[in-house]
């Protein structure tokens, strides 16, 4: 039956004008696609509202708008090809192909944006290795450019562009622009190796080495970039660190193992006072704090021997790092009114000056 009004059809256009055999071509064309599309778009819906609520769906919502777009683009890219071989103009052939390679690399690109934190969050999430992370930040990075820049390579090629040129010049350029801009070159290569190497995170607490003075040397990592790290001071000030600064410094993480740390904090006495009673009187102060740790248990030990003073030290375990300095405030304030209470001196240095005077 298919063959009969499949020959019927040829039988009637061979009747007919040229031009007007073209006419009822694309019209044919654009009516199938036209239903095609209506058929595609009328069992998406019906797929769709059965399963919305399905656990797996309710999770990748972004599932049923990527097959929408990926039905419209195959039924784009047919009609575009039944045009094409209707009308038998090279230079549109290519355009058109070239223009379809684009719409492919939008749609693969799309892809990966998507499927990406899947992937990420059903694989690194059940692996110790860094390695993982390594990847999907690299290809979260530069999957765009790659796929347009290899894109654009095919498209330059089935224009009939001659390639090798340009790649030839982007040779030379690039050595050019590596000599001219070696520092940014420097804290990209940098900054990939904080990737792979993962000495802090974003959320850790370090220690900041080009603070502005007077004020707070540590603070929180905001960002992680490829030529530069942000790192959020305590006093909210935000100080954007080149990655190649940091790959040559030591890096004191308080939080890469855990968020507990220790917190010494130095206190005199004099050496005529009770030393038994201070170390009781700092502990009990210490444990004030909610964020102060019962175990390990504060300790307070003699650290040594000044001029005037002996020098106490309170060795104190906190749960966040955070209060490290409040911690050290309200020690001090606290060991200082709780010492006049107690009598306990809180030595500062003196001398004694005698006065000899000579006979006449």
């Amino acid at each position: 039956m298919d063959n009969s009004f499949r020959d019927l059809y040829r039988q009637f256009l061979q009747h007919q004008d040229p031009f007007l055999n073209a006419i009822i071509n694309i019209f044919v064309i654009l009516i199938t696609a036209a239903v095609v599309w209506w058929v595609f778009h009328l069992i998406l819906r019906r797929t769709e509202k059965r399963y919305q609520n399905h656990p797996f769906f309710q999770k990748n919502s972004q599932l049923f708008p990527l097959l929408r777009r990926a039905g419209n683009y195959t039924i784009l890219v047919m009609v575009g090809i039944g045009l094409v071989n209707l009308i038998h103009i090279p230079i549109m052939e290519r355009i058109f192909y070239a223009f379809m390679i684009m719409l492919l690399a939008s749609f693969t690109n799309s892809i990966f944006n998507n499927l990406l934190p899947y992937m990420q969050e059903r694989l690194v999430s059940k692996t110790e290795s860094k390695i993982d992370d390594i990847i999907f930040d690299l290809l979260n990075r530069f999957a765009k450019i790659i796929i347009f820049a290899t894109a654009g390579i095919i498209v330059m090629d089935v224009l009939g562009v001659n390639i090798m040129p340009f790649i030839a010049g982007a040779g030379v350029a690039g050595i050019a622009i590596g000599f001219a801009a070696r520092d940014t070159l420097s804290n990209i290569i940098a900054g990939i190796l904080l990737l792979i190497d993962r000495p802090f995170e974003v959320g850790d607490r370090i220690e900041v080495w080009s603070a502005p003075a007077n004020s707070a040397t540590w603070g929180d990592v905001i960002d992680v970039g490829l030529r530069a790290t942000k790192i959020k001071t305590t006093d909210n000030i935000v100080i954007i660190i080149p990655n190649n600064e940091i790959m040559k410094r030591d890096i004191i993480n308080y939080t890469t193992i855990t968020k507990e740390i220790r917190v010494r904090i130095p206190i005199g006495i004099a050496f005529d006072a009770d030393v038994k009673k201070a170390k009781k009187i700092i502990k009990k102060i210490s444990l004030e704090m909610d964020w102060v740790m019962e175990e390990p248990p504060p300790k307070v030990v003699v650290k040594s021997f000044g001029d005037s003073a002996v020098n106490l030290e309170a060795r104190v375990w906190i749960s966040e790092p955070k209060s490290r300095i409040d911690t050290i405030s309200h020690v001090t304030d606290r060991v200082k009114e709780v010492f006049q209470e107690e009598g306990i001196e809180i030595p500062f240095p003196k001398r004694d000056i005698y006065i000899k005077s000579s006979g006449p």
